[in-house]
């Protein structure tokens, strides 16, 4: 399993480093262009899959203590925080970046509380996990649009949703 892993880190950097040829690498501020991060990202990736099937050939797991935790995976905590992830991505342009994040942090959450056993879907906590997600999203939209002049998707175009 160990071995599979490994290919396919491997293969993930691979992939990345195929993408960032046709990144421009002309350089930028610092002399370091745009293409240098997926550059770093593809190569630290392959060669930490290589180092992991070097590990799982040469018996390098051998000494790792049994995996705690339940016998089978619990699926449902990782559903619900790729359903955030994945509205986030589709609804960006549509709601804007304030709602899609605050939908994105009110599902990610309701994962982690089924994570940890909690009850999902009580009202008052799920009135919460809203405030909550607008507490951080707006700032950061804030923060970006009004104050570093980079745009993000807005529900207007004031700048301000």
């Amino acid at each position: 399993m160990q071995t599979l892993v490994g290919a396919g880190l491997v293969l993930i950097g691979l992939a990345l480093g195929a993408g960032a040829v046709s990144i421009p690498s002309a350089a930028g501020y610092g002399g370091i262009g745009p293409s240098f991060l997926p550059w770093l990202v593809a190569g630290v990736l392959a060669l930490c899959g290589a180092m992991i099937i070097r590990e799982a050939r040469t018996g390098g797991f051998r000494n790792m203590e049994p995996p705690s935790g339940a016998d089978r995976a619990h699926w449902m905590p990782g559903i619900w925080v790729s359903a955030g992830l994945l509205a986030n991505a589709a609804l960006i342009t549509t709601i804007g970046f304030i709602l899609s994040c605050t939908l994105c942090y009110l599902l990610a959450v309701q994962g982690l509380r089924s994570a940890s056993g909690q009850r999902i879907g009580k009202p008052g906590t799920l009135a919460i996990d809203v405030v909550t997600g607008l507490a951080i999203s707006a700032p950061v939209f804030w923060t970006f649009t009004q104050f570093l002049a980079i745009n993000l998707p807005g529900l207007t175009s004031t700048g301000w949703l």
